[in-house]
């Protein structure tokens, strides 16, 4: 007897009921199409071939998985039916009721649906707020690698990466461990795989541990040989190779497998730019690479407004500290001009001479400019509240900067600017910004990496290890951990080379000068900051290393007595002009009463701090046993001298 239309549709719809009740019960999609490699007890790692169209989050679950969701489901849809019709007239009546007056209702449904809609929005907020990074970190570094490793491993691009690439967010940690399953055929290469890993996450130094047996195939990578953890002065052998470093190259840190990691000014960048955001080290790497400066003979220049940033350097010979913003000023322009002296003396004096001493141009000068983005605004301000009619708009310490980092290496004067956000126009301008080759970054974004240093790439993973920097120097980036000196040991450090019985540094006054000639370098400044005379080069030292001699023009000399004249050239000579406040040379007594009582707690105050303060000025001269001090220097060291702890009782 033939099947009539309607037999094989019935045929049809309980073999479908079946198939859909085995789908059901076997945790397999209930589509039919299998899309992934997962079984009933193993969740799935890929996508199969020729699968197309997008690949949902359930379709990786195991088959048991699927069937106790499954269950969950049909069990609470089936609680609810049978509670309903356990009491089929309290449902009638609370149908009835509804439908009759339906106000009350509505107004629940109402209120209950803004709440629920208020709560899936703060919730949708806070889960987009903590899994941020997450999605950062997926979009910046798993997802380019699974783009990369797709094809070599045989994988469908539609797979989710996280279900193969084992990637954590702190992989360029020390210890960190990725892990990446790979298909069991084993039919890639796995040297392409090895190389296409350490490109596309910016790895150096590291092992690859492939597992080739059974169905668990992966490879581990770890960091084969990395920076040390902490790098201190009192460890092993770190003292005797600080010692070992060349005056021109001071030592920054240990890079993989201990090795060093310098920068030289003279070969290969006169001037380093320090990327860095609060509290990423910034003065800690100032602070080592200084005091290496100063021990062999370099004279410093701490242009720091915040005023405490470098407290090691109160009173090291060879150091000018310059906090107020007005000295800031007035020490770049001097600075520049202290420049212009040595590129005339160094164009008189012929290549093959400075290439063998190059201290004849004079000591090695070392500007520490700190956070620029701050400073260059404080000097833009204060050059337009002192300007005068005639003056330029552009501040003359701004340009100064500029000229000093156009000076080539040849003039011995080198620039470490630390920055929040090196951008072009907080430090001047992209021109000058491309004068420092050597960039330390530190706990950098990607914007600010792709700002300073795109020519390297892939950008390696931003590290939150303390010490842990990136120098980056004729394109090539070296992971480093930064010799940490405390305060003590910078400061002994510093003060156990030449400087040992020097001076306590240079000051910067505008020393007087006679007028220049006409045919004179000079340019706009010359009317804020005097020329600087040449001076005889003095003799080298047998080491090699900076004379500790005072700058010409840097410095004020106390003039030489004259000669007595006769009567009658003193009769027809013109009287000396009066001097100024800052000029007169008074005791302290007396330069407290009429100068300091308003910045200086108390006379006895100002007494102590001339036997405990090494920053304290200098006697200028004697009045039978008292002291006479340079009003200006006293007014200088007031201004710029560390305060008492705000309701302490310190007298200074």
């Amino acid at each position: 007897m033939a099947q009539t239309k309607f037999d094989k549709q019935v045929e049809e719809s309980a073999e479908s009921i079946a198939l859909g009740i085995g789908r059901f019960l076997a945790g397999r999609p209930m589509d039919g199409e299998r899309k992934t490699d997962a079984t009933f007890w193993r969740k799935g790692t890929r996508v199969l071939p020729k699968v197309e169209g997008k690949v949902f989050r359930s379709s990786y679950r195991a088959g048991w998985q699927r069937l106790v969701f499954r269950i969950s489901w049909l069990g609470a849809a089936g609680g609810g039916a049978y509670l309903a019709g356990s009491h089929p007239d309290t449902t009638a009546q609370t149908v009835r009721d509804v439908w009759e007056n339906p106000e009350p209702a509505l107004a629940a449904a109402q209120t209950g649906g803004i709440g629920l809609v208020s709560a899936t929005a703060v919730g949708g907020v806070a889960y987009g707020l903590a899994t941020r990074k997450r999605r950062e970190f997926m979009r910046e570094w798993v997802t380019p690698l699974h783009e990369a490793l797709a094809v070599p491993l045989g994988i469908s691009e539609l797979t989710d990466p996280r279900r193969y690439l084992h990637v954590p967010r702190n992989f360029s940690d020390d210890d960190a461990e990725i892990r990446i399953d790979v298909p069991t055929h084993m039919r890639f290469s796995e040297d392409l795989v090895a190389d296409l890993i350490k490109k596309k996450l910016a790895l150096e130094n590291v092992s690859f541990t492939w597992r080739r047996a059974g169905k668990d195939t992966h490879v581990i990578v770890k960091k084969r040989q990395a920076p040390p953890k902490v790098l201190r002065l009192s460890d092993p052998g770190v003292r005797e190779t600080l010692a070992k470093m060349p005056e021109s190259a001071p030592l920054i840190g240990f890079g993989a497998g201990k090795k060093k990691v310098s920068v030289d000014l003279d070969a290969d960048s006169p001037h380093v730019l320090i990327s860095a955001g609060t509290g990423g080290g910034k003065s800690t790497i100032l602070r080592c690479i200084t005091c290496q400066f100063i021990h062999n003979g370099a004279r410093a220049f701490v242009l720091d407004f915040k005023r405490i940033s470098h407290s090691w350097a109160r009173g090291v010979p060879g150091v000018t500290y310059c906090r107020d913003i007005a000295e800031i000023h007035d020490a770049l322009i001097l600075l520049a001009q202290e420049g212009r002296r040595r590129l005339t003396l160094a164009e008189q004096l012929a290549d093959d001479v400075l290439d063998r001493e190059p201290w004849r141009v004079g000591p090695r000068l070392v500007i520490l400019l700190e956070e620029v983005n701050a400073t260059m605004a404080q000097l833009k301000r204060y050059w337009a509240k002192i300007r005068e009619t005639g003056d330029p708009k552009t501040s003359p310490a701004v340009d100064a900067l500029a000229e000093i980092l156009f000076m080539g290496r040849q003039v011995r004067l080198h620039v470490l600017l630390v920055a929040q956000s090196a951008t072009a126009r907080a430090i001047g301008g992209p021109e000058m910004r491309e004068n420092f080759a050597t960039r330390i970054l530190v706990r950098y974004t990607l914007n600010a990496w792709r700002m300073l240093v795109p020519e390297v790439s892939p950008i390696p993973m931003p590290s939150d290890h303390n010490g842990r920097v990136q120098v980056v120097t004729r394109g090539r980036a070296q992971e480093t951990q930064v010799l940490n000196l405390s305060n003590e040991e910078a400061r002994a450090w510093a003060m156990s080379g030449v400087h040992a019985k020097g001076t306590t540094g240079f000051s910067l006054h505008k020393p007087p000068v006679p007028a220049a000639p006409a045919d004179d370098f000079s340019d706009a400044w010359s009317t804020h900051a005097p020329e600087l005379p040449s001076a005889p080069a003095p003799e080298p030292l047998a080491s090699g290393r900076d004379l500790v001699v005072e700058p010409p023009g840097l410095a004020p000399s106390p003039a030489a007595p004259a000669a007595d004249a006769p009567d009658t050239a003193a009769a027809t000579s013109p009287a000396p002009p009066e001097p100024s406040d800052d000029d007169q040379a008074l005791g302290l007594r007396e330069a407290y009463d009429k100068h300091l009582s308003q910045t200086v707690a108390s006379l006895d105050a100002l007494r102590r701090a001339r036997h405990d303060d090494p920053e304290f000025p200098a006697p200028v001269g004697q009045r039978g046993a008292a002291f006479l001090y340079r009003i200006g220097d006293l007014k200088k060291w007031a201004r710029n001298r560390p305060r008492a702890a705000s309701g302490t009782t310190d007298l200074d």
